[in-house]
């Protein structure tokens, strides 16, 4: 599987070219390289596929990179753009940068600035990713406790971090208690008090949160899915995911693409 998919755009052939050769030796292939001719190509393949970068030429044929920028800026998930041209005109940099472009390279560029600005671009792209899948899998009742164990007492506090460390784990409300040095039915109802969720509601959520980020990010299987949240059967997993989520994981992986 492919990293980044990276779109190039030059009506120049050796120019095209030689950025993917470049790109494709850099990390050797991890990720997908596509070429387009002109910029009607590239809107065809940004319409079919999702293209995480976008690095073309300003100045092109029958459709400029401009017009290009134009057409996707009501996009919801417009690719992460550099545009390169072989003329330093303030205007057209002015312009690009005004629809949220990264870069804008001037013409011969070197192999050390390309590869850079496209490192930047991968970030940039990742660093969606990650908003993406927080927005996702974000559960209300945990922000909220999260909110409120920056002012809950010590043990309060340790007893979350030791939960969320090992939440892959059988975790028992004795043993957490006595990790925090506290009598396990005082530590229930402080817990409670201060989370406002129950100790096994707490760790359910956070569990089918962690499940919600793999079905997301991984194709693992939903048996793996269900051992890395702590859960022994598979059964056992799906049946409580359905109750807080109000579907199966298999049919909320698909929901996501």
């Amino acid at each position: 599987m492919y990293g980044k998919t990276i779109l190039i755009v030059d009506d120049e052939p050796r120019t095209r070219e030689g950025i993917k050769r470049i790109i494709d030796r850099w990390e050797e292939g991890k990720h997908q390289v596509i070429t387009a001719a002109n910029g009607i190509e590239a809107l065809q393949i940004i319409k079919k596929s999702k293209v995480d970068i976008l690095l073309m030429d300003i100045r092109m044929p029958e459709i400029t990179g401009l017009e290009i920028l134009e057409i996707m800026k009501n996009e919801e998930q417009s690719p992460v753009v550099i545009v390169m041209s072989a003329y330093p005109e303030f205007e057209y940099a002015q312009k690009a940068i005004g629809f949220g472009v990264i870069n804008y390279l001037l013409k011969p560029i070197s192999k050390k600035e390309l590869l850079d600005v496209i490192k930047e671009a991968v970030h940039i792209v990742e660093k969606r990713e990650r908003v993406d899948v927080i927005e996702k899998v974000v559960d209300k009742k945990l922000v909220d406790a999260f909110d409120k164990n920056n002012q809950a007492p010590e043990p309060i506090r340790k007893a979350i971090q030791y939960i969320d460390i090992n939440i892959k784990k059988e975790l028992f409300l004795k043993d957490v208690a006595e990790y925090v040095h506290l009598n396990p039915s005082y530590f229930s109802v402080l817990f409670k008090e201060q989370v406002n969720l129950t100790f096994s509601e707490y760790i359910t959520r956070r569990r089918i949160q962690r499940a919600k980020e793999l079905l997301i990010t991984t194709n693992i299987p939903i048996s793996e899915v269900a051992e890395e949240c702590g859960y022994k059967t598979t059964k056992y997993f799906i049946k409580l995911f359905k109750e807080l989520e109000g579907t199966t994981p298999n049919s909320y992986r698909k929901q996501q693409y």
